[in-house]
């Protein structure tokens, strides 16, 4: 079943709608209600946070916004030498791409973080001028030193910070792993960053370490992507910052309310990835929580909120939870975006109501299956237990084929040779790529929306 409401529609302002999709119906003594919560924003364009602050908003020109653009300079640029110069190359395609007015600040990476560009810890305002000035100052860039990533990450939040604008967006771009700071000091630099700019990570080549460059981009709530061949890098770049350009609203929040005896066992976004959401809940009064969703153009998003119910009689039925949008202010108070879905419970003795699982529900639950198949696959497949990879990468084979991931299964066929993709049969590779495997390692939380 599908409910929603939304009522958000002032002019020049994305209009926000919330959909929920839901069997209500639960067998006597049935306690766990899901559904999928549908987000959409639609018709912003030219807006921008006018939603929440009107100062900050330009008439025809978009939200203000300021970007840091993080490049990886560490030694292992160099080789081969092309690759310093690709990414020389994507910065400044990224650059071309930045519209009039943006704030933007280009940041060189190896064991600590320098300012390219403007410098004096200032950030630049993009015109003609300061575009051109920028991509000259890239041509100085060089390859040298270590990694530490979250020295780059803590320099961009100093530098961002400095703008008083309504989005603020890193990209960062690295070839190898994190050697020249522990875990730990990258885990602090993100928790310090989480929820003050969004980043979209990409790795180049393939002496990265997946979990690192997936990890930074789910802790600040952008995209991750591996780009194997340097080439390739000016063409993703663009395609990033013309989606962060398309950005109307930052900081939006999904907020459940839930009622009393209820709880929430678990809140993830479904599509167009799968990101777990349950652990990052900000209490928001009295049984309400906020999730955070993150910057928003026009686009879709789905989520999967999964609650206990007390247990009721047949025939009685309750609201299990409202999910609503906020856009949380930092003295407390919050701008509600107008969109609420409400998730319903109902007792029955009717089996067949019951028990019918609702197609949305169903499909991302196996698309979240599908995703933790293919990461537990593949560390298996490491460790050498190729028994256990197996299994779970023909599992994996089995729910793409089903649900009609057809990326996914063509990822999924580099690694492993199918032999009955429905009956989910599979042999191992004998040998694999590299970046095959890590395209499908960085890659395996992409799903597929359901065809409604």
């Amino acid at each position: 079943m599908r409910s929603g409401m939304a009522n958000f529609s002032k002019s020049n302002v994305p209009q926000f709608a919330v959909d929920v999709y839901q069997n209500e119906y639960l067998p006597e003594g049935g306690r766990e209600v899901n559904a999928i919560v549908t987000v959409t924003a639609t018709g912003g364009g030219t807006v921008g946070s006018a939603v929440a602050a009107p100062h900050l908003y330009s008439p025809g020109q978009g939200p203000s916004a300021a970007v840091a653009l993080l490049v990886d300079c560490s030694g292992s640029m160099d080789y081969p030498p092309t690759k310093m110069r690709n990414a020389r190359d994507a910065t400044a395609a990224a650059i071309d791409t930045l519209r009039d007015g943006v704030h933007f600040t280009v940041v060189a990476g190896t064991h600590v973080a320098k300012e390219v560009y403007p410098g004096d810890g200032q950030l630049a305002v993009a015109d003609q001028t300061t575009r051109e000035r920028a991509k000259q100052a890239l041509r100085r860039l060089s390859a040298g030193g270590g990694t530490a990533i979250g020295t780059w990450l803590r320099l961009a939040d100093r530098l961002l910070s400095t703008a008083d604008v309504a989005i603020r967006h890193a990209i960062l771009l690295t070839d190898g792993r994190n050697e020249h700071e522990s875990p730990e000091g990258l885990g602090a630099a993100l928790d310090s960053c989480a929820g003050r700019f969004t980043c979209d990570a990409r790795g180049v080549g393939t002496d990265w370490e997946v979990k690192e460059v997936t990890g930074i981009a789910s802790a600040l709530l952008g995209t991750a992507d591996i780009v194997a061949d340097p080439a390739g890098l000016a063409g993703d770049f663009t395609r990033m910052m013309e989606t962060a350009m398309g950005k109307e609203v930052a900081d939006v929040a999904l907020r459940l309310w839930t009622p009393v005896g209820t709880t929430v066992r678990f809140v993830k976004q479904v599509a167009p990835t799968v990101e777990e959401l349950t652990g990052r809940r900000t209490e928001a009064g009295p049984r309400a929580g906020d999730y955070p969703l993150g910057s928003w153009g026009d686009e879709s998003r789905d989520y999967h909120v999964c609650v206990e119910v007390p247990a009721a009689g047949l025939g009685q039925e309750m609201l299990a939870a409202r999910a609503s949008l906020v856009i949380p202010e930092p003295d407390g108070s919050v701008q509600n975006l107008g969109a609420q879905g409400l998730v319903r419970a109902v007792w029955t003795d009717d089996m067949a109501a019951s028990t019918s699982i609702d197609p949305q529900v169903a499909h991302y639950t196996g698309q979240a299956e599908l995703a933790q198949a293919i990461q537990q696959g593949l560390d298996l497949r490491k460790a050498g237990d190729i028994d256990g990879a197996t299994a779970k990468l023909g599992r994996a084979v089995q729910l793409a084929g089903s649900s009609g991931n057809a990326d996914t299964a063509k990822l999924l066929s580099k690694v492993v040779d199918v032999v009955d993709a429905a009956a989910g049969t599979v042999r191992l590779k004998a040998k694999v790529e590299e970046a095959d495997e890590m395209t499908l390692e960085t890659r395996s939380t992409k799903t597929v929306r359901v065809k409604k």
